[in-house]
């Protein structure tokens, strides 16, 4: 376990720091053993700094959850290049680390298990969620169009959800069982599906459809 040494900080910096050491927490000792007492103790801080930020454990994990989607999110929203190559690279970077790891096993097992039963958990994964699908859609709605194909959202909201399904259920095989394939083996069978699910090559040269 690291604790940080105290420093003072502006407080955008600050709740970084808290947010950080409450998903260290909860990936490592679950919600109930992500006590404000220890979050403060892995930032460095005292408990009533942490409520100073944070009126309530509540509204940090919260705030956690919501930080942890927004990074996957902000993932695909920030990949570069032609469509082909942005499609591409979606495909690794959630199925390698740091996405797909025992640390991010840990932390969506311990939050999906509330989502049902804590509405502002239900509400964060549901924007999450969506802002996710979102940028896929995004994604394939280029890749479309840049082979001359329609990309009306349709089309490419279905497309976005198979896809996105068949990404999460690579994601938990690898993250459960990783050792269990070999190196590159998972990204290969994702590539050969969302081809078969879109109906064309990741690799045909733009405007040829594959």
């Amino acid at each position: 376990m690291t604790r940080r040494s105290f420093h003072r900080a502006p407080e955008a910096e600050r709740r970084h720091e808290l947010i950080a050491a409450t998903l260290d927490c909860i990936s490592e000792l679950g919600l109930k053993g992500a006590t404000v007492r220890e979050i403060a103790a892995r930032a460095g801080v005292t408990g009533g700094l942490v409520r100073h930020y944070f009126e309530t454990k509540d509204q940090l994990v919260a705030a956690a959850y919501r930080s942890l989607i927004a990074s996957l999110t902000e993932k695909a929203e920030n990949l570069t290049g032609d469509p082909e190559s942005r499609l591409r690279d979606f495909i690794v970077i959630n199925l390698t680390e740091p996405v797909a790891n025992s640390r991010s096993l840990s932390l969506w097992a311990a939050f999906i298990s509330q989502v049902r039963s804590d509405p502002v958990l239900g509400a964060v994964h549901r924007e999450g969620y969506l802002a996710f699908r979102d940028s896929l859609q995004g994604l394939i709605a280029d890749f479309r169009a840049i082979r001359g194909l329609p990309a009306d959202s349709a089309i490419c909201r279905q497309q976005a959800i198979a896809i996105n399904a068949l990404m999460d259920g690579l994601w938990l095989e690898g993250c459960l069982a990783g050792d269990l394939f070999a190196d590159g083996e998972l990204i290969e069978i994702a590539t050969q599906s969302i081809e078969a699910l879109l109906g064309l090559s990741l690799t045909a040269r733009a405007g040829v459809a594959g």
